[in-house]
């Protein structure tokens, strides 16, 4: 149901760690003349009174804690609530909280499979909310906003070349925490837990994938899911790219260079990106085209991608009741993206868009029951059925 317009928001957030500590609680902080933070769930309590306490600086907020979802649901019936828990656990809390009427704005990855994400699907309404939207914050950057409009009217060109780069660092400590690196608990390596920002964007900004093919490894860390991947990929308007994902890189960066008729258009960063990590570079025979080159520059308004940024824009879908950005087909293309990546990488085939739905083993496990990558359980119950 649409929000009315001066209502405020009643929000609350599942998980007090870091993410939503240092990302969503800002997040809330820039709205607060939108959103009341009224409650907080954490199974650790010490974590919990933490982030109360937090929450509590300079009276913005008054958050009653909780240790059970349901509980919370019951007691508070939110209108919004963000997610920042392990993987594991995001889609059965998205569809508690869908189910008791609350929109929902959960980390990635949303779910671990397709399956779970039309899950999620089915427990929206079809009409006025609520809805689950994925934290994809590098779509909202005012820099991403103006590449998207500039390719989207052609301003660039033909969209050509594109790469997209996600080669970061984590050493074995960040593997030593239970869920990470494990299919049933993280839903894959950097594919799903790194790139997964970069991959997003680069279709954001190119529309839909048609084909992929891939190449995945476990080069150094000993886990379930690979520690580097690789594809190529086509896209529906005929430009190619190559995507890289990996945690072995001790220079690390994000990148997504896009090379058009007219004009390269890069974007370098780490986590997050402003308007002067965005370059457009001229093709040679427009370089003498001073005003055709003004319209790329990014705008004078300078708003960096974040949480925040994605926020406002849920906000105002919730005030509007429609579906935000983010969310539905848009967000599923991203998931059944990587899902044909591993497909394609554990396969040796190319996989096209469209061709994972029931049946298939990559619809309800990122790893596909391979024997080379799914877990020895996993293997064993197949062989067994």
């Amino acid at each position: 149901m649409a929000a009315a317009a001066t209502a405020r928001i009643r929000a609350a957030v599942v998980g007090t760690g870091g993410i939503v500590t240092g990302s969503h609680l800002p997040a809330l902080r820039d709205h607060v003349d939108r959103v009341d933070l009224v409650a907080a769930v954490d199974v650790a309590a010490d974590r919990l009174d933490a982030f109360r306490a937090t929450a509590a600086e300079g009276g913005t907020f008054a958050v009653t804690g909780y240790s059970d979802v349901a509980a919370m649901l019951e007691a508070e019936r939110p209108d919004l609530v963000l997610i920042g828990t392990p993987p594991s656990l995001h889609r059965e809390q998205t569809v508690a909280a869908l189910k008791a009427g609350a929109w929902v704005l959960c980390e990635k990855p949303l779910c671990l499979t397709l399956a779970e994400y039309d899950e999620i699907a089915a427990a929206e309404r079809e009409a006025g909310g609520p809805y689950a939207s994925v934290v994809f914050q590098h779509r909202y950057g005012s820099g991403a906003v103006h590449a998207r409009e500039l390719l989207a009217e052609g301003a660039l060109g033909q969209p050509l070349v594109a790469h997209c780069q996600t080669t970061w660092h984590r050493d074995t400590a960040y593997y030593a925490v239970p869920w990470r690196g494990r299919w049933e608990t993280e839903g894959g390596g950097p594919s799903m837990g790194h790139g997964i920002h970069q991959m997003d964007l680069l279709l954001h900004l190119l529309g839909d994938w048609t084909e992929i093919r891939g190449m995945a490894g476990r080069l150094v860390h000993e886990v379930e899911s690979e520690d580097v991947s690789t594809a190529l990929v086509r896209f529906a308007n005929g430009a190619m790219a190559t995507v890289v994902n990996s945690v072995l890189s001790p220079d690390e960066v994000s990148r997504i260079r896009i090379d058009c008729a007219d004009a390269t258009v890069e974007l370098t960063h780490l986590y997050g990106h402003r308007n002067d990590d965005w370059v457009y570079t001229p093709a040679p025979h427009l370089r003498d085209e001073p005003a055709r080159q003004r319209r790329w520059r990014t705008p004078a308004a300078d708003l960096p991608s974040s949480h925040g940024a994605q926020l406002t824009g849920l906000l105002d879908a919730i005030r509007d009741g429609v579906r935000p950005p983010g969310s539905g087909q848009d967000a599923r293309r991203t998931l059944e993206f990587i899902a044909a990546l591993y497909k394609a990488a554990f396969t040796g085939q190319p996989v096209r868009a469209g061709e994972i739905v029931p049946g298939d083993p990559y619809y309800d496990a990122m790893h596909g029951n391979h024997p080379a990558w799914a877990p020895k359980a996993a293997t064993a119950t197949t062989k067994e059925s």
